[in-house]
């Protein structure tokens, strides 16, 4: 894709409900790290069982990742789409109320597979509904996530300096949703044809440099994860930061991915995003090791912030060069389904 392919991209309505609907999934995502320290306290927990809840939510996508293809082919994208979002709040609600480690590791598995659906569809009907402009859809769409997760660290942090809890930051998620039936639930969602056996007899199967690439997504995606998830306990263990504040502080790295995704945004109209992804991908490694090596609390939250810029892109860019990858491949008009499914991997 080049630059000028994005100069009359055109947001609409099915836009900006995917847009929001993906920083709600965001936002409920990110609580899981900013979160963590009290929950440890309360539950007693060690960091292994802190982490089975992370390995959990993950476990979760994987597993509904895995089949979403399948299921919204039966039962078609709007479906999935909001029963995903429903099945993701509901299972905050109960995480929040949970009073044992086994009840609140199965409910964020639960947030991992129900959110996994409302992801996939987000991304493969984003890049259907957009077709060469795909990438431009796709940043945008992760900067308001991006804005939503910084907001969870800061309202964790405020709520439980105001003694309302730290569980209040996952109802309100829960409410979001509730809201978003309400204003688009009679919104149209695009329908993406499955890949069959059919298309593998033929030769439309996904070429293997595809699968390269979806390896450097799983891999952005574990940094990126990495670092929100555990980045407020690192703050909390290695600086003077107690766990209220190091909660709210790592908003830092939210507020840096944002800016990343905005700059990011506009420069897929000027360079190559072959380009942008090498120059994120340096940014990414300076940052890091600033913020892992530092000795001191300044000096650690300027790698954080340079982390947060780096990785910002790292996703959206890998994702779009991957669909762009099949749709190159495809020479008989299937690039469609083909589309649907990297968006479901």
């Amino acid at each position: 894709m080049t630059p000028s392919d994005n100069v009359n991209f055109i947001r609409d309505r099915f836009t900006w409900q995917s847009y929001i609907m993906l920083a709600y999934f965001a936002y409920l995502q990110a609580t899981l790290g900013p979160l963590m320290p009290f929950l440890k306290k309360e539950l007693d927990l060690n960091y292994t069982v802190a982490g089975f809840h992370f390995s959990a939510f993950a476990l979760g996508m994987i597993m509904a990742g895995s089949m979403a293809d399948r299921i919204a082919a039966r039962w078609g994208r709007w479906r999935v789409f909001w029963v995903g979002g429903g099945g993701m709040a509901v299972s905050a609600v109960a995480f929040a109320l949970g009073s044992q480690a086994v009840v609140t590791i199965t409910c964020v598995f639960m947030m991992g597979f129900w959110g996994s659906f409302l992801l996939v569809m987000i991304q493969s009907s984003l890049a259907d509904h957009h077709g060469d402009k795909r990438a431009t859809a796709l940043i945008e769409s992760n900067v308001t996530a991006s804005i939503s997760a910084g907001l969870a660290p800061l309202l964790i942090g405020t709520f439980q300096r105001h003694a309302i809890g730290w569980r209040a930051a996952l109802v309100l998620g829960a409410f979001v949703w509730g809201i978003m039936v309400i204003i688009f639930h009679r919104e149209t969602i695009p329908d993406g044809r499955a890949v069959t056996a059919n298309d593998a007899e033929h030769g439309n199967g996904l070429p293997r440099i595809f699968w390269s690439y979806w390896l450097v997504l799983f891999l952005v995606v574990s940094i990126e994860w990495s670092i929100g998830f555990w980045g407020t306990d690192f703050l909390e263990k290695n600086t003077a930061l107690n766990s209220t504040n190091a909660a709210t502080i790592m908003s830092i790295y939210f507020i840096a991915i944002v800016a990343g995704r905005m700059l990011g945004s506009r420069l897929t109209r000027l360079i190559s995003i072959e380009t942008l992804l090498l120059l994120s991908i340096g940014l990414t490694i300076v940052g890091f090791c600033g913020f892992w090596l530092a000795s001191s609390l300044l000096l650690t939250l300027a790698g954080l912030f340079v982390s947060g810029l780096g990785i910002a892109n790292l996703f959206p860019l890998t994702l779009s060069i991957a669909i762009g990858v099949v749709g190159s491949h495809q020479s008989d008009g299937n690039g469609q389904s083909q589309r649907k499914q990297i968006g479901n991997t």
